[in-house]
């Protein structure tokens, strides 16, 4: 993951408790906190990946 395009919401500001998201090789993508960044990301499948966001699109979570 130390070669990942990171980035973070358009949403986000400098005092808000934040995510990024990474789209790595293999079809699967990562997920870290931007206050903890050295502990790394959590890697999805695409698959599983596809259906949070989908998930979350349609309950305006």
């Amino acid at each position: 993951m130390s070669n990942a395009h990171w980035r973070k919401s358009s949403y986000s500001t400098a005092q808000s408790n934040c995510v990024e998201v990474a789209d790595l090789p293999e079809r699967q993508h990562a997920v870290r906190d931007t206050q903890n960044r050295a502990q790394g990301g959590h890697l999805f499948p695409r698959e599983e990946w596809t259906a949070f966001i989908q998930a979350v699109k349609a309950t305006g979570f």
